[in-house]
């Protein structure tokens, strides 16, 4: 069943009582077995209900965004009339209470101190480091080699996270930390998307037991690199030397326990995050050979015979269209949520306070609306002359709005750096067969992704 969400809206504010569409629920658990089965599809069916859908995750009620004007309003409107939302007691353990999570005057001061360590200057910086770790994996890549995509790109990802965020020289287990992390990510999505998002904290379960215990290996990694940096008597060029000298307008500097916390959100967002947008884009490119020609051509131009510097990231800009495409289809967080306060309302429409608002990526980034011949993998719509027009907040990867990701452009030039370091002297040809979404803290392949290096 479908519905007007704009007659729908107008008749709300006329006084009418007409209400937004949506499926019916269970007592108590709502429609979170449903949502729980399968995320993505949960709010594919979502959407044929209109653009704006009521429905109830356990015994919250929910409404789903799906009209970029909507998802525009939540963004904007976070931290005025929208709150950030509770996430759990396994998304609490990994993250603490960083600058993804705080919340009001806590959050201004936190993203105020992390902010200037990612800025275009500081990426500027880093851009070296994403290329010649680039460089060493494709130095021991061989023609002919088979290869786990995921692990390939997990660990050089991992690499590229531990040399920027700790330093060149760090003696960090990379290896120890990203397994931590790979149980995290896991562990969050399963309790997230299941019954244990209803469970009090106090509750145990298995699932809680693994997700303390890989919080314990980061903390530990992170507590003992962050003890050899305040040892240190010279200056880093690194991410956490720069918040370990950050302060606020009152002097005041970040405590060990922010330090951690924000460590962990960068990594994830240095690590977890490319990671998985560069496996969708190998995983694209191989199912279609005219856009990896395309991009070889760019590379032979801009770039010729050496490797990428910064300076060339804007000049490549097919290879940059190439991950926008990728993370259109296959976007990494695939999620946002707000809880409406005091005066909240999407699009004329008054919210109940404590109402969650949802918006996919997922979703909305795949509506022929937006995007025609959506499930087409098509760099060339990113085109600045040619391409297709889009309103704002259609492609929203790295959110919106006030709360938009630090990292944006921290990911967007690692991600074009070392497709460009790799792609100039290889192809990978996927094998056969296709590869599901798991949307767990972020997007990730359902199994390995195999390939067959060829060289170019």
């Amino acid at each position: 069943m479908t519905t007007d969400t704009g007659a729908a809206v107008e008749a709300q504010r006329q006084g009418r009582g007409t209400t937004v569409a949506g499926p019916r629920g269970v007592p108590f658990l709502g429609n979170l077995p449903q949502f729980g089965k399968d995320p993505l599809a949960f709010f594919e069916r979502l959407r044929e209900h209109g653009d704006l859908v009521r429905w109830r995750f356990g015994p919250k009620p929910s409404l789903f965004l799906a009209d970029p004007r909507h998802i525009g309003e939540l963004l904007t409107e976070t931290e005025r009339t929208f709150d950030q939302p509770e996430l759990g007691i396994a998304f609490r353990t990994v993250m603490g209470n960083g600058v993804v999570v705080a919340r009001g005057p806590d959050w201004r001061r936190k993203r105020s101190l992390v902010q200037p360590s990612v800025r275009p200057k500081q990426v500027r910086s880093y851009a070296s480091t994403m290329a010649e770790c680039a460089v060493e994996l494709a130095d021991r890549w061989s023609d002919g080699e088979r290869v786990d995509i995921k692990r390939e790109m997990a660990a050089l990802t991992q690499r590229i996270a531990v040399r920027t965020i700790f330093g060149a020289d760090t003696d960090a287990d990379a290896e120890a930390i990203g397994r931590a992390m790979d149980v995290a990510q896991r562990e969050i999505g399963a309790e997230f998307s299941g019954i244990g998002a209803l469970l009090p904290d106090w509750v145990p379960t298995r699932g809680r037991s693994r997700i303390r215990r890989a919080a314990a290996v980061i903390d530990a990694e992170v507590a003992r690199v962050v003890a050899r940096h305040r040892q240190g008597d010279r200056e880093r060029p690194d991410l956490l030397s720069r918040l370990l000298t950050a302060q606020d307008e009152t002097g005041a500097r970040l405590s060990d326990e922010e330090i951690r916390d924000e460590t962990v959100t960068l990594y994830i967002g240095g690590h977890e995050t490319t990671s998985s947008t560069l496996v969708w884009a190998w995983y694209l490119l191989a199912r279609n050979p005219w856009v990896r020609e395309a991009l070889a051509g760019e590379l032979d131009r801009v770039l010729g015979d050496r490797e990428p510097g910064f300076e060339d990231y804007a000049r490549l800009t097919y290879t940059q269209a190439v991950v926008k495409e990728t993370l259109r289809l296959y976007p990494t967080i695939w999620l946002i949520t707000g809880v409406a306060k005091e005066g909240a309302q999407i699009g004329g429409l008054p919210l109940t306070p404590g109402t969650r608002v949802w918006s996919s990526q997922w979703v909305t980034q795949r509506d022929a609306r937006w995007f025609p011949q959506p499930e087409e993998f098509r760099p060339g719509r990113w085109d600045a002359e040619g391409g297709d027009e889009m309103p704002e907040y259609a492609w929203f990867p790295f959110g919106g709005g006030p709360r938009v990701c630090l990292g944006a452009r921290f990911a967007m030039v690692e991600s074009v750096l070392v497709l460009a370091v790799l792609a100039r002297r290889f192809e990978l040809d996927v094998d056969p067969g296709e590869i599901r979404p798991v949307p767990a803290l972020t997007l990730q392949p359902d199994r390995e992704v195999l390939a067959t290096v060829r060289a170019r």
